[in-house]
């Protein structure tokens, strides 16, 4: 992990950053808000901020923001009371560390804010034979696509590729093509030069630039502008970048690994993704199996994550019963690991007795696993009474009714995640979008992203 350090490094602080250090940080100091905006612009990436809570961390996350780089601030120093501390939370600090330093504090807050302990877990034979392809391309220089439905855990195997390539010492940077419009994405790929486009107050280093030597993650790559994906080819076929108003290539030592959740063979054959960025980018395709076909991960999982979110809310780490892990196996998972994931967050704070049984594994909507209430008809009658009470619900409405309900009631189960809901729904995450902010222009509550909801594990 790449932690900046901002303030004067001396007494107290500088100790933090040695306990920092050897939790395995990799740690740059400077002294102004303003310096580590510039150092961030320039290329010389963050996981996270360790701000001193003297400096004035809102105008630091606002000029970060301005410039489109979003990295977690956790605030830090001696002399500090309560009233400091609330203080630097609501300016936008994720934690406060009170100095001197404890140790545990600093590994627990490193490893909450950054997210980094994200381990490849297996125990079934479909997920294992693709760990083993990965594992035999891994130190290669080979392109890679992951390619799997929404949750399975790629940006897990790209990070588990990246760990065991001959770049495991460089950066890995991720983006999100779906997640940026396409008129930042460019900027955000590539940089761009001062004066390129109104707002460009100064030179930006884009993500290319910012992994050099090491991997690129492109994720969600079928959502890139065709106009982009041009550009794109041909930064990865001789190696060099164009900044948005530059002069001159720039160029570029890094690996390429992408992810989709959507068939790319398709996207070409519909004119959405162009054919020859297609064969760049698969030198290698890993295909991870959805988790409801491997299931001797699900329980693996299920006890992982009760660990974890045990040790996050400092609560016991129960076992789960038999009954409850009978119930989990036979559950199909949708919403594959990160669904399970969530779920067993749920599970670790709802568990009442000496084990986690399986009333405590919730549905987001809050029924249980099992499906609720049954019916003395059985399974007809309860299909029957399901499907008349839809009926019902539909008599009266119009289409674009039914199709809001549809949309936010689909982002709804899927906690807010718009790529699962939108793969789910059938449609592009741009179409998506569009309907939200239509929704919301209306004056509709829409659903935010839950918090704990996280990357996705690959098991």
């Amino acid at each position: 992990m790449r932690l900046l350090v901002v303030g004067r490094l001396s007494g107290q602080l500088a100790t933090a950053v040695k306990m920092a250090m050897a939790h395995g940080a990799k740690v740059q100091h400077v002294e102004r808000g303003d310096q580590a905006t510039e150092q961030l612009r320039r290329g010389q990436g963050a996981d996270l901020l360790m701000v001193d809570w003297r400096i004035d961390i809102a105008a630091l996350i606002a000029a970060n923001e301005a410039e489109r780089i979003h990295v977690p601030v956790v605030a830090c120093g001696v002399d500090a009371g309560p009233s400091e501390a609330a203080a630097a939370i609501r300016a936008g600090a994720k934690e406060f560390i009170p100095l001197p330093p404890e140790a545990d504090l600093i590994a627990a807050v490193l490893s909450a804010v950054a997210d980094d302990e994200r381990p490849m877990i297996s125990a079934d034979p479909a997920m294992k034979a693709v760990i083993q392809l990965a594992d035999q391309v891994a130190r290669s220089e080979a392109s890679i696509l992951i390619t799997g439905e929404s949750g399975v855990g790629k940006e897990v195997m790209a990070r588990y590729l990246h760990q065991k390539s001959k770049r495991a010492e460089r950066p890995f940077i991720s983006v999100n093509c779906a997640a940026i419009p396409d008129n930042l994405l460019e900027s955000e790929l590539f940089g761009h030069e001062k004066g390129a486009f109104t707002g460009a107050v100064a030179r930006r280093i884009g993500k290319f630039e910012e992994a050099d030597g090491g991997t690129l993650l492109l994720d969600e790559i079928s959502e890139m502008d065709v106009r982009l994906q041009a550009k794109l080819l041909r930064a990865i076929q001789e190696r060099v970048i164009d900044r948005v108003g530059g002069g001159k290539p720039v160029p570029v030592n890094i690996r390429i690994i992408a992810t989709s959740n959507r068939d790319l063979a398709k996207s070409v054959a519909e004119g959405t993704f162009r054919e020859d960025l297609l064969y760049r980018l698969n030198v290698v395709n890993l295909k991870l199996p959805a988790l409801r076909e491997r299931p001797a991960d699900v329980v693996a999982l299920a006890d992982h994550f009760v660990k974890k979110y045990a040790a996050a809310n400092g609560v016991p780490a129960r076992p789960v019963s038999e009954a409850a892990r009978r119930a989990i196996s036979g559950h199909r998972w949708t919403g594959n690991v990160r669904e399970l994931e969530n779920a067993m967050h749920r599970a670790v704070l709802l568990a009442t007795g000496v084990e986690i049984d399986v009333d405590a594994i919730r549905l987001p909507d809050g029924q249980p696993l099992t499906g609720g209430a049954t019916y003395d008809a059985g399974p007809a009658g309860r299909a029957a009474q399901t499907a008349d009470a839809v009926s019902r619900a539909q008599v009266g409405q119009t289409v674009a009714q039914m199709e809001k309900a549809l949309i936010l009631d689909t982002l709804t189960h899927c906690l807010g995640n718009r790529t699962h809901a939108a793969n789910i729904l059938g449609i592009s995450i741009r179409t998506l979008r569009n309907k939200l902010n239509e929704y919301a222009d209306e004056g509709t509550a829409i659903p935010a992203p839950q918090s704990g909801v996280a990357a996705g594990y690959a098991a």
